[in-house]
């Protein structure tokens, strides 16, 4: 179970993960205080934390595609 958890954590989005380690504060508890203010203010946080999401991922395949020069060829 846990290695399903790791998998869909580093895969899926990893949003809450990155800040985490940025700011060297623990996961579970940026994902705590995503669930509360999303409570709080109706849902806002959510199109954040989407937003957030597509930026990551788009820098995760900008990266992988300049470490592969003849991808394109």
């Amino acid at each position: 179970m846990n290695r399903l958890k790791d998998f869909i954590e580093w895969q899926a989005y990893g949003v809450c993960t990155f800040i985490g380690n940025a700011l060297g504060v623990a996961t579970s508890r940026i994902r705590l205080w995503f669930i509360y203010i999303s409570f709080l203010t109706l849902g806002s946080p959510v199109i954040i934390y989407m937003v957030m999401a597509f930026w990551l991922n788009l820098k995760k395949y900008i990266l992988s595609a300049r470490r592969n020069p003849l991808k394109y060829l």
